[in-house]
């Protein structure tokens, strides 16, 4: 199951990274405004494109969020700092040379 959900991961990545740059930029961000093809360009394709990545975006993170819940259910061992003191436990005491 876990492989399914990781291969499922990696295209939705692959998607929202896609998506991502093909969308035109805008440049309102650099304070560049807007430039003479903004004038050509249909809204149609970027609301398409938006509605798009907002759909793979909130997949990805379910895909992320369930991956997580899945690791968590399979090793319920505690935290790292927990494995560190268990094995500074199990280290052989050194006597002291008083």
């Amino acid at each position: 199951m876990e492989n399914i959900i990781i291969t499922v991961h990696v295209i939705l990545a692959i998607l929202l990274i896609g998506s991502v740059l093909m969308q035109k930029s805008e440049g309102g961000a650099l304070g560049i405004g807007g430039g003479s093809d903004s004038l050509m360009s249909s809204r149609g394709a970027g609301s398409f494109l938006t509605k798009f990545t907002s759909i793979v975006a909130l997949l990805f993170i379910i895909t992320s969020i369930s991956l997580t819940a899945i690791h968590r259910e399979e090793n319920k061992s505690g935290s790292v700092l927990d494995k560190i003191e268990k094995k500074d436990d199990n280290r052989p005491k050194i006597p002291s040379s008083k």
